[in-house]
């Protein structure tokens, strides 16, 4: 039962990247974009996050209920450790989503209406930062138990490594929502080339962050290229991942703008297995040389069995109502 639990968690954390990331995203899109044309990129993006905004978070909650019950001697270092960035990043999704609601709900349109558009236009920005910076952490062996005060609350996250994966996220989460929005877009003739062009910008700043990740890795002691290229299923992932950039831009110039949505999920997906794969299950590790494993710190076979049961009931409950949560706003464009 163990390994059902595990692939709940990996699941959990990987659709809420792929659905969580364009819903952060959709703010970043709109941030950087020219203000003669902000008004038709927030249309798009508003309409293309519509059925995931208020549903992605339920895979953080489930990924944090796994670690709480399932591994809390995990959850116990995660949220003590990293409880600045953690604490920054749920403020973030919170003054996210409430500035959001407030944007388009709001009973009185007034001077208000700017500020809310700011908070979420920027909390859109920091909060998938923060996100990147706490995986970073629990990678790269920068938490020290045996330091004090600022080495180990505060430079355990914020160095090089971890700015340069929190700006990795950052542009993974653009690319997801412009990706995700083309579908939205493509009977729009003025916005689909705008969120075309869109796509291949942030398609670029995911490449060149990444090859910074790479390069504060190497500086950094971090052996992330070993990690990554030293067995076939890292390269395998990392092929694909590149591979099916190529295919994106295809099904781009075909207008099969379901099977761009797809090929950004799966590139996400490749992105993770590569990041995670070889240090699995060691899922912290430390300045010392020690880590966490999923398997040496998890709960009591009780406990895991119905932990494991619970998630598998509960999915039958909760992905058909997923599925036509997402039926519900396709029928609706239709009738549109």
């Amino acid at each position: 039962m163990i390994y059902v639990v595990i692939a709940f968690l990996w699941v959990s954390i990987c659709l809420y990247l792929i659905t969580g990331g364009a819903d952060f995203g959709a703010g970043i899109i709109e941030l950087f974009s020219r203000k003669s044309y902000r008004d038709k990129t927030k249309s798009i993006m508003l309409k293309s996050i519509a059925p995931i905004w208020e549903a992605n978070h339920m895979w953080l909650i489930i990924a944090v209920v796994i670690l709480f019950v399932g591994f809390p001697t995990i959850y116990t270092c995660v949220s003590t450790y990293l409880h600045i960035p953690l604490v920054l990043m749920l403020v973030g999704i919170i003054a996210r989503g409430t500035a959001f609601t407030f944007r388009n709900y709001d009973a009185v349109h007034d001077s208000w209406q700017k500020l809310y558009t700011q908070i979420f236009y920027y909390s859109s920005l920091f909060t998938p930062f923060f996100l990147g910076m706490i995986a970073a952490a629990t990678i790269s062996g920068s938490i020290d138990t045996d330091a004090k005060d600022l080495s180990l609350y505060i430079f355990s996250w914020l160095n090089w490594f971890g700015v340069c994966v929190g700006f990795f996220t950052v542009s993974l989460c653009a690319y997801l929502a412009s990706l995700f929005s083309l579908h939205q877009a493509r009977f729009n003739e003025d916005a689909l080339p705008i969120l075309i062009r869109k796509t291949r910008q942030t398609a670029l700043y995911v490449v060149i962050t990444g090859v910074l990740v790479f390069v504060s890795a190497y500086y950094s002691d971090i052996p992330l290229l070993h990690w990554i290229f030293s067995k076939a299923l890292g390269i395998i992932a990392i092929t694909l991942a590149t591979i099916s950039l190529l295919f994106t831009n295809e099904a781009i110039k075909k207008s099969n703008f379901l099977l761009v949505r797809a090929l950004g999920g799966f590139q996400i997906i490749m992105i993770l297995v590569a990041a995670t794969y070889q240090h699995n299950p060691d899922i912290i590790l430390f300045a010392n040389g020690s880590s966490l494993s999923l398997f040496d710190e998890s709960a009591a076979p009780k406990t895991i069995t119905a932990l494991g049961w619970a998630l598998m009931l509960g999915s039958i409950f909760i992905l058909p109502f997923l599925f036509y949560l997402l039926f519900s706003f396709g029928e609706k464009e239709n009738k549109k």
